[in-house]
């Protein structure tokens, strides 16, 4: 795998919706990409989507330190994982660690 999960022109992120904790937004700043990005978690998160996420967390808990990411991980538990058109930008919004996967595309905006 490289640097990034691909399918059909897109590209995976995780994100971590629920409160408490963010994933790659409460990352270290030299490791949040690789978080943001991480091929590994995402299949491991892929495979655990309609089941237990306590096992996926283990999971994912071991790839953290296989990995030696030194960064918080809170958020691993409730990891998702958003899709985002390869070259197309994005952001990760966090509000007390609830994250959201915003797009140029998903953004209402206002024009003066």
């Amino acid at each position: 795998m490289g640097n990034r999960y691909e399918r059909d022109g897109y590209v995976a992120v995780l994100v971590s919706p629920g409160f408490g904790a963010g994933w790659s937004s409460w990352a270290d700043e030299s490791e949040r990409e690789l978080m943001l990005f991480d091929p590994h978690i995402v299949d491991i998160v892929l495979q655990y989507q309609n089941r237990d996420k306590r096992e996926m967390a283990e999971k994912v808990q071991m790839i953290v330190a296989l990995k030696k990411y030194e960064s918080y991980t809170g958020g691993l538990d409730q990891l998702e994982v958003g899709w985002v058109r390869k070259g197309d930008r994005f952001r990760i919004n966090e509000y007390d660690g609830h994250e959201t996967l915003e797009t140029v595309d998903s953004i209402n905006w206002t024009i003066a």
